[in-house]
């Protein structure tokens, strides 16, 4: 065999194109009975493609990993998805924070459109091809005709992290490379959610959404909205402070974030023996801000400096993250030192790796889908010139 992808997500797909297109003969084996199954489910949500923002601010999202993911961005970030998905019959949109979309809000036509593409390029598609490790130089499938062994010319591993494993990406792929000497580190949750062990009194606002609040953890700061559930919390909020909260921080959040300290007290100063979620009301507060603050420090404080300091800087106790499966993308994976700068194993030459099977994490917002996009390119590329 000329040249095979293992994994038909964005990252093994993107490298599919880039062999095709350098001549290379492309066999794309994926485990499941469709490709990109994840990125149909991103798209459930609204695909974002990526972000419309300055790069430096873009690359800054990926924390530590930037510096080395920064050459395969700057080939295929921000300003490259966009016209890239318009080459596939996609009109895109902007949102107002910036986050890039399809107008037809989901991925179908946009994955329809690129296999097609990948198609005529002469790009071969098997499905229910699941990789289970090597035999000796060759790589063993299970397939619907039985068992192979095969032996490609160069191979790009796109099995994705260790994630939704009911879409594909499970991890399975980690100790068999670690066998081979490939230093793997360990798979951690990143976008999850986390959870609280809350009372029963909370148990009539699970399902709705935390707004007018700000975040604060390790260092970061930030106006969004999350969700409380039986399990605890989620959603975009949560998701961008989820390596911080992961990591050990504490969340604090700022229940009133338009008005400062002394502002918020006069709010909550009252009159005569008006009650206290009444004064909380007229502060501002809805009904589930102040569900949270009696939640988390019941009996309150009646005197209006002490409330306002409690409800300008109110800590959440979280009892860890969500499990590893619950998670939207992970942290971990195939290490920098581990890949040459063309994404290449050092000890399996001609095998090369990309996308979520990397060590690097991101924020929800594009940067997810950008980044598998961009080192599949470059991974694809690289085996290309093998």
């Amino acid at each position: 065999m000329d040249a095979l992808v293992v994994g038909a997500g964005p990252a093994g797909l993107m490298a599919a194109e880039q062999m095709a297109r350098a001549g290379r003969r492309v066999v794309v084996a994926e485990a499941m009975p469709s490709p990109g199954r994840k990125l149909l489910m991103a798209g459930k949500s609204g695909l974002n493609l990526t972000k419309d923002e300055d790069f430096a601010a873009f690359l800054s999202a990926y924390a530590d990993a930037g510096d080395w993911l920064a050459p395969m961005l700057k080939g295929f970030g921000p300003d490259q998805v966009a016209p890239w998905a318009e080459g596939l019959g996609q009109t895109l949109f902007v949102g107002s924070s910036g986050r890039v979309f399809p107008k037809a809000m989901k991925a179908s036509p946009l994955l329809r459109a690129w296999l097609a593409r990948l198609g005529d390029a002469g790009v071969t598609l098997r499905r229910l091809w699941r990789w289970t490790g090597f035999r000796e130089e060759r790589l063993a499938f299970t397939t619907p005709e039985g068992p192979r062994l095969i032996a490609p010319r160069v191979t790009v591993l796109a099995l994705g992290g260790a994630s939704w494993s009911r879409l594909g990406s499970d991890g399975a792929w980690a100790p068999w490379l670690a066998d081979r000497g490939v230093e793997i580190a360990p798979f951690a949750p990143a976008n999850m959610g986390f959870r609280v062990a809350w009372s029963d009194h909370m148990a009539r606002h699970f399902g709705q959404p935390v707004k007018g609040v700000a975040l604060n953890a390790g260092g970061q700061h930030l106006r969004a909205e999350f969700v409380i559930s039986a399990r605890g919390i989620e959603g975009g909020g949560i998701y961008a402070l989820s390596r911080a909260l992961r990591e050990g921080a504490t969340l604090v959040l700022d229940l009133a974030p338009d008005r400062d300290h002394d502002a918020l007290a006069a709010k909550l100063a009252g009159r005569g023996k008006e009650s206290l979620s009444n004064r909380l009301r007229k502060a501002g507060l809805s009904p589930l801000q102040i569900a949270l603050a009696q939640e988390v420090a019941r009996p309150l404080p009646r005197d209006p400096a002490a409330l306002a300091g409690l409800l300008k800087a109110l800590p959440l106790p979280l009892a860890g993250p969500r499990p590893l499966d619950e998670a939207i993308s992970v942290a971990g994976g195939i290490t920098r030192a581990a890949l040459t700068d063309g994404l290449q194993l050092r000890v399996l030459p001609g095998v090369f790796a990309a996308g979520e099977m990397l060590d690097w994490e991101a924020p929800t917002g594009g940067y997810l889908l950008t980044a598998c996009l961009a080192t599949g390119r470059w991974a694809g590329r690289a085996a290309a010139e093998y």
